[in-house]
């Protein structure tokens, strides 16, 4: 869950250029002169920012670049400086690049900029109408579920108590690797692999339920149809757009019919399991669903229905999945990219547990590794943006005013690799945390340098158990592997693209070799 924090708004591009190019024409041309009323309005002093379109705002601009959503944001930092405004549609959006403005915001006044814009109705369908951690307002229902979470399911206590599921994970990663190197002449496929492991911690902490191979893959199946069905659209900027999108949204309810079809039987079987503990030996004696089944939301009378468990579940699994697994894939071609780290990794390892397994009681003892993992997220954070923040009430930011229908959001890499703030930021470099005098308080509290999880009181409540994750799965696959480049003497493409997280645009096939 630590990796949840990303936005639907940095993949706008995937959208066909020409088709918005032409739409932003019409929508400005039929509606042009409505649109001449608003200047009768109170005017605000918002950040500055491009001058854009009647109705459509920058869409038009946007579209024209041919670029990325987080490119353009990049060509447009040094224009307008740390905090300006894209008006994309009917979205005003205040983006911040700053690292002092995003602790102001999110930590000195976070009662203010923690809670969370409106979002486009086909959202709110699966997120049962901010029924979840991540998308509901900042208020006593949001208070509830997160308390839920991370007193019940992710303090350190709770975590360690999954031990048994993550080593059993472990294993299994490590001998599909081996079987997979040895049929493909110690080729592997990283982020396949490692998704896989982190499906099945995530599934077994969820449910409770030990599931076979095959409906791990159905339940994958359908989380993934959820993700593309949230894809963004046009209509999510331009709402007079939508009756042109009905068939999408059609299809939008029929996956959350299947979504909930296929996931209640769950609740069921793990209800049962409760009442008669005998039933299912290979039940787990804890899990998240456990905690939700009668929570007390503030407000509410009764615990979650079965439609709100089913977002809250996919919530757990869908936040904590990608988010890992691309943070392994990463990892690992970063290892490739700069042996001399591989290798002082390896060295840690052995000197630290010998022969046997790395085990999660060790990682405390392995500063490098902590110090690589580190170092991977502020160079790879999972998303271009976090999770999109509003504030509650009309404020001020850098003497510029902050409406509360204006969403705010923040560019991470701008942070992670600000020259200001890191020395050669562009460098993979974990000596930076050890003997480079350079260091970063995480959680933000004492300083933003880097927020991969987020910071502020919407900080992702994984971070825990996200970064222990990265931590066990590296650890592991380097004591077990040498990794180098596939084909072999090649160089690593380091190229991102933007998928449900920032991934490799290439995915990572690497050359393993068994250690001795």
């Amino acid at each position: 869950m630590a990796l949840i924090d990303f936005s639907f708004y940095s993949s706008i591009y995937s959208y066909n250029h020409l088709f918005l190019t032409v739409l932003s024409f019409l929508v400005s041309a039929l509606i042009f002169l409505a649109s001449m009323r608003k200047s009768k309005l109170k005017r605000v002093n918002l950040p500055p920012g491009p001058a854009g379109w009647p109705i459509v705002g920058n869409l038009f601009q946007f579209a024209r670049s041919g670029k990325p959503f987080f490119k353009y944001v990049e060509d447009l930092r040094p224009i307008y400086g740390p905090i300006f405004t894209l008006k994309m549609g009917t979205r005003t959006m205040v983006i911040l690049s700053d690292a002092k403005l995003v602790h102001e915001a999110l930590i000195e006044r976070g009662s203010i900029f923690s809670t969370r814009p409106r979002e486009n109705p086909t959202r709110n369908i699966f997120s049962c109408n901010k029924f979840t951690v991540n998308a509901a307002v900042y208020g006593p229902v949001w208070r509830s579920l997160r308390r839920n979470l991370v007193q019940n399911m992710l303090s350190s206590s709770r975590i360690k108590e999954f031990q048994h599921v993550r080593d059993k994970a472990m294993d299994t990663l490590i001998n599909r690797l081996k079987a997979e190197a040895k049929a493909n002449d110690g080729v592997v496929w990283v982020l396949k692999n490692a998704r896989f492991a982190v499906f099945c911690i995530l599934l077994a902490m969820c449910f409770g339920i030990d599931m076979d191979d095959e409906t791990n893959e159905k339940m994958d199946q359908v989380m993934k149809l959820v993700l593309i069905t949230l894809d963004p659209r046009i209509d999510d900027y331009l709402p007079i757009l939508s009756p042109f999108f009905s068939k999408q949204r059609k299809r939008a309810l029929e996956v959350r019919k299947e979504q909930i079809d296929f996931m209640v039987p769950f609740f069921e079987k793990r209800r049962k399991m409760l009442q008669n503990p005998e039933s299912d030996k290979t039940a787990i004696s804890f899990s998240y669903l456990d905690t939700l089944f009668d929570l007390k939301v503030e407000g509410r009378k009764s615990g979650p229905s079965n439609e709100e468990l089913v977002s809250l579940c996919s919530e757990f699994i869908n936040g904590g999945t990608d988010t890992t697994a691309t943070g392994i894939e990463w990892g690992v071609a970063q290892l490739i990219t700069n042996p001399h780290v591989q290798a002082k990794l390896y060295d840690e390892i052995k000197q630290t547990v010998g022969d046997r397994a790395v085990a999660e009681k060790d990682i405390d003892r392995m500063p490098y590794l902590r110090a690589v993992v580190k170092e991977l997220l502020r160079k790879h954070p999972p998303t271009y943006f976090s999770l999109t923040h509003a504030v509650s009430e009309p404020t001020t930011l850098a003497g510029y005013d902050i409406p509360t229908d204006v969403n705010v959001e923040i560019y991470l890499q701008a942070i992670g690799e600000d020259p200001k703030l890191w020395r050669n930021p562009e460098k993979f470099n974990p000596e930076r945390f050890i003997s480079g005098g350079e260091d970063a308080d995480i959680t933000g509290v004492k300083g933003v340098k880097m927020m991969p999880f987020g910071v502020g009181r919407r900080i992702c409540p994984g971070l825990g158990m996200g970064t222990v994750h990265i931590q066990l799965m590296l650890a592991r696959m380097v004591q077990e592997f040498e990794w180098s480049a596939y084909p072999p003497n090649s160089k690593i493409d380091l190229t991102e693209k933007l998928e449900f997280t920032v991934v490799m645009k290439n995915s990572l096939k690497a050359m393993v070799k068994p250690r001795a």
